[in-house]
């Protein structure tokens, strides 16, 4: 009996299912992470969209000039940094506009990367082929039954996501940094008043952030299709910031937060290759966020002082 549920078709898509919603989700975990970082210190990060595509292109443009993809994926960790401390400079030092910030930062990151598509490879839909970051299978971990075909033959990006969630998971709640730092998207001018730097964790925060949001692009070009298509993150930096609020601002929150939508591209993904009409299927994922912002959320309780400027101590870089 149970040698025939195990060769069944019905099993063997339950498993593929499973499967595609881990990697689905993991962009969107590693981005979504990347908004608990900034928006625990109080900065409203709505260009999660930006830094991802970001990270995708000058991960493949890494991969391009050195032949070497992890060197890419290098490359885009310090362009989502760089990007970040723009976002970062504009919102701390001359006050900007949380959101307004954040949309710009999206528009300035497709032109960008549109621009830039044209001048290097002459193309304006995609770049060239690449090296690129392919699955593993984790020696005898990976040959047990079912387990090991979903969880053990997985890209290293995933790896790294659960990693990255347990040390952020220690970071915020069992450092001091991390206690400074929720109280600082709690209330700055009490953890200014006792001497402590408000905006310099505030940066860190959010280039820290803007690195993890460029590490879930990276996945995309150089862990799905190593190569870099314009737009090539449709939406998914928006997914994650819903991600982030269901997630309730905390690292493991948010992974399995993520894990909900992964699996709403991966149900997208399959109901099209059994020839669903493909103008529905790929509204789930975004109907699936529409329902979780406007109906299962209200009971998180985001920081209290985001989106607020603070003008007091160490505003200035």
């Amino acid at each position: 009996m149970l040698e025939q549920i195990l060769n069944s078709e019905a099993f063997f898509l339950t498993m593929a299912l499973l499967a595609s919603t881990l990697r689905m989700a993991t962009p969107l975990g590693l981005a979504a992470m990347g908004a608990v970082y900034s928006e625990r210190a109080g900065v409203v990060n709505l260009g999660l969209e930006g830094l991802m595509l970001v990270g995708a292109f000058f991960g493949v443009l890494g991969s391009y000039l050195t032949g070497n993809a992890w060197l890419g994926v290098l490359l885009a960790v310090i362009s989502g940094g760089v990007l970040a401390f723009l976002l970062a400079l504009v919102t701390l030092r001359y006050k900007a506009n949380h959101v307004v910030a954040g949309v710009a930062l999206n528009l300035l990151s497709l032109g960008l990367t549109s621009v830039l598509l044209v001048a290097i490879w002459g193309n304006r839909g995609k770049s060239a082929d690449v090296e690129g970051i392919y699955p593993v299978n984790i020696p005898f971990l990976s040959d047990i039954p079912v387990l090991g075909e979903i969880f053990f033959r997985q890209s290293p990006f995933f790896y790294l996501l659960i990693i990255l969630m347990v040390i952020s998971w220690f970071l915020f709640y069992r450092t001091k940094w991390g206690l400074r730092l929720r109280a600082i998207g709690e209330n700055p001018a009490a953890v200014d008043s006792l001497g402590i730097p408000v905006n310099t964790y505030k940066y860190i925060a959010v280039i820290a952030g803007g690195m993890l949001a460029a590490l879930g692009g990276a996945y995309l070009s150089l862990g799905e299709l190593s190569l870099f298509g314009r737009n090539m993150v449709s939406g998914r930096g928006y997914i994650a910031l819903a991600a982030n609020i269901l997630g309730n601002w905390n690292p493991v929150g948010v992974v399995l937060s993520s894990l909900l939508f992964g699996f709403a591209n991966a149900v997208e993904m399959n109901l099209q290759l059994y020839g669903w009409p493909t103008q529905f299927v790929q509204m789930i994922p975004y109907v699936v966020t529409i329902f979780v912002l406007g109906g299962l959320v209200r009971k998180v309780e985001a920081p209290k002082a985001l989106g607020e400027h603070f003008d007091r101590g160490d505003t200035h870089v």
